[in-house]
């Protein structure tokens, strides 16, 4: 059996994202906004057909982290079950050593097709419901952050199916 996956990086600091936010009429409601650098990446991987996700968070967006997600998406997969893992052709992706569990397969998208991927609207939900806005003091304010984001998110088995089932991936006969 065969499971498709999405797979995606995003990038979360103290230059994050601004959202809307909901204000009494006629005033304006002041946003912080960071000027500082530091930042992590959160590795985000769904399965809408499973309900499933595997997600790290790291300090970089490079191969090596790639690496380390796909061994945390191959945990997650079932036994005696498949996953072709669809992804983004960020550089990092195309690096030729870089070692894929033997349960995946890597599947690219079109170049500068990020509408393809669910794992998009993942980044959207938790940016607008838990990362944005925010002051993050340190590193490890921001990993935590991060990873209370992806707990939430992890945690409701339908909202993984609703943010990312796509009728055209559905395998099933």
């Amino acid at each position: 059996m065969v499971d498709i996956w999405f797979q995606d990086e995003a990038r979360v600091g103290q230059q994050g994202s601004q959202t809307r936010i909901w204000a009494p009429k006629g005033t304006r409601p002041r946003v912080v906004k960071q000027q500082q650098f530091i930042s992590s990446y959160i590795y985000g991987a769904v399965c809408p057909k499973q309900r499933e996700c595997a997600a790290l968070v790291l300090p970089f967006a490079n191969y090596k982290g790639l690496e380390l997600h796909l061994k945390e998406i191959s945990f997650n997969i079932p036994t005696k079950r498949h996953a072709v893992v669809v992804l983004d052709q960020a550089g990092y992706h195309k690096a030729k050593d870089i070692n894929i569990p033997d349960n995946i397969t890597l599947l690219s998208l079109p170049p500068y097709s990020p509408e393809l991927n669910p794992q998009e609207q993942v980044w959207r939900h938790l940016k607008d419901r838990f990362l944005s806005n925010r002051v993050f003091e340190n590193s490890k304010s921001i990993v935590d952050a991060c990873t209370q984001a992806w707990n939430a998110f992890a945690s409701d088995k339908e909202k993984i199916f609703s943010l990312t089932y796509r009728k055209w991936a559905d395998l099933t006969p």
